[in-house]
């Protein structure tokens, strides 16, 4: 117990130190990548604070098998340069019972994962979704420049002369206002002010020393007017220049919004419909082959013919006789278009049930990734545990090195596996849980071999 609590606490601080910089690095990323999107829209820090703690959570599910790994490298490094575990096997305790408070860790921690892909990350991925959405939508600042014509306003075109950096004074105004399709009206004025109503909803002009031409389009170049001014104000719709944020439940959920649980369901119900969809292309089929079996191709018609009788027989003059026509064409020509029909129900039918078929195994990934991902946990751990022995140097450096090196075969083939499952090239099983068996086989050698 002693040496198990020793081990246990030479993991805990570097396990804590690797996933802080690991979910550090995803976030510099996160930030790099997303900055372009919510920069410049006047968002409150509150907001940003919540989009970047919505993602952290994807951020941890990669996180705690690369620190798993990373940790474990750089304790039994840093034991096997001390020759602490030389001194341990001199003893009788082999690495693999070295092992055993690790793997007991790592599966405490493949177990809180799960839970955690299952209740909390996929309403997190949800949430992070829609509140995107809501950045997205959310116009940038309203921002004049000197000479530009600016179009961020609905139904009105703004030019301005000159701004001022330090206030929201403007020189030079020019106003085209072809919100009305009756008429044109066009506004100048020599200075005046801009801003935002205190709910962002209206942007309000202060104008001085100006003028209105407005002209009726209907009455033609009779009705014209023009007004001069000193003082007028003007509002306009602001619209999507402040950030507003939607309701949640009215958008739908993808797979990874969803728990394992749930997407199980979604996938009973596509099978139900798969299979409902097969069976009644075959009950439709046999009821069709049935027609075709009654169907008399050939239709006995009766007609009337003269026949002449020779002279110098019995009974002369001339005599009726029935004769037989054949094959009806009308209904021969009816079950050909019939056919024609059925050959487009199969390629119809086909194509829906490869569908369903696609968005099956789609749900079937997600679902095994839920799983495969924190049982990384293990894996990782029974490859850092011997591989740190044998290289014999517990530094972070050489061990983020090596973790960086296995994270990035690990990930390598669960990108290509999640193509060839989706491809219905390999099944979702063998697609999301290929990297574990490769890396786990890999792990069990080397500590064998270690040992």
């Amino acid at each position: 117990m002693l040496i198990d609590r020793y081990i246990l606490k030479s993991l805990i601080g570097p396990f804590i130190f690797a996933l802080m910089t690991v979910i550090f690095v995803f976030l510099f990323q996160f930030l790099v990548k997303s900055l372009d999107q919510f920069v410049g829209k006047g968002l409150s820090v509150w907001v940003i604070i919540q989009l970047i703690s919505l993602n952290l959570a994807w951020m941890v599910t990669l996180a705690v098998p690369m620190a798993m790994l990373v940790s474990s490298l750089m304790t039994f490094g840093s034991m096997s340069s001390s020759n602490e575990i030389t001194i341990f096997k001199a003893s009788g305790i082999s690495l693999i019972r070295l092992m055993i408070p690790v793997i007991f860790f790592s599966m405490i921690m493949t177990y809180l994962m799960i839970r955690f892909n299952n209740d909390v990350l996929p309403e997190a991925n949800h949430q992070a979704r829609v509140l995107l959405y809501d950045i997205t939508k959310t116009k940038p600042t309203f921002i004049l420049e000197e000479g530009k014509f600016s179009n961020d306003l609905q139904g009105v075109q703004i030019l301005v002369k000159k701004t001022f950096p330090n206030s929201n004074n403007i020189e030079g105004v020019y106003i085209y206002n072809y919100s009305n399709p009756d008429s044109k009206d066009l506004l100048t004025a020599k200075s005046g002010d801009i801003s935002f109503s205190g709910d962002f909803k209206k942007v309000i002009m202060n104008l001085r020393d100006g003028e209105i031409h407005q002209l009726n389009i209907k009455a033609g170049d009779q009705d014209y007017r023009k007004i001069k001014f000193e003082k007028h104000r003007l509002t306009f719709d602001a619209e999507g220049f402040g950030f507003k944020s939607s309701d949640a439940n009215i958008f739908s959920r993808g797979e990874r919004e969803l728990s394992a649980d749930a997407m199980i369901l979604v996938v009973d119900s596509l099978i139900i419909t798969q299979r409902n969809l097969e069976e009644r292309f075959l009950e439709n089929l046999n009821k069709d082959l049935r027609k075709l079996q009654k169907i008399n191709f050939i239709d006995t018609v009766y007609l009337k013919e003269k026949v002449i009788t020779p002279v110098g027989e019995n009974k002369p003059g001339t005599e009726l006789k029935n004769t037989r026509s054949v094959t009806s064409f009308d209904t021969l020509n009816n079950y050909i278009r019939l056919f024609i029909t059925k050959k487009n129900e199969i390629v119809n039918t086909n194509l829906a049930y490869k569908q369903l078929g696609k968005q099956i195994d789609s749900y079937d990934v997600e679902i095994y990734k839920k799983y495969s991902i924190p049982f990384a946990c293990i894996v990782f751990m029974l490859v850092g545990a011997p591989l740190g022995y044998r290289v014999k140097k517990g530094g972070f450096g050489i061990a983020a090195g090596f973790s960086l090196l296995f994270f990035l075969l690990y990930w390598a083939c669960l990108i290509g596996g999640e193509k060839l499952a989706d491809r219905a090239i390999v099944s979702p099983f063998i697609g999301m849980w290929i990297a574990n068996i490769i890396i786990g086989c890999f792990g069990l050698y080397l500590m064998f071999k270690s040992s």
